[in-house]
C-alpha cells in the first residue's frame, strides 16, 4: 500500500521529466536552416555547387566547400 502511494506522489514529477526529455530532444535533433549564402556564389564568381553536393546549394559541402568555410570564407 505505501509503495502505490509514493507511485503515485512520484507520477506528475515522472511524466513531466519524460515531457522535458522529449522536447529537448526534439529540439536538439530538429533539422536547421541551411547556412548556405548567395552572396557566396556572387563573392567567388562559382556556383552552387561548387561548395555543396547539391547543385542549389544548401545541405552537405563538397572538400572544397569544407575548406572554404574553415578559411573564413575567403578563397
Amino acid at each position: 500500500m505505501e509503495a502505490l502511494t509514493t507511485l503515485r506522489k512520484l507520477t506528475p514529477a515522472l511524466l513531466s521529466a519524460a515531457a522535458a526529455a522529449v522536447l529537448i530532444t526534439t529540439t536538439a535533433f530538429a533539422p536547421r536552416p541551411a547556412a548556405a549564402k548567395p552572396e557566396y556564389a556572387a563573392q567567388t564568381k562559382l556556383p552552387c555547387g561548387q561548395c555543396h553536393v547539391s547543385p542549389g546549394g544548401g545541405g552537405p559541402l563538397k572538400p572544397f566547400g569544407q575548406k572554404f568555410k574553415d578559411n573564413g570564407h575567403k578563397l
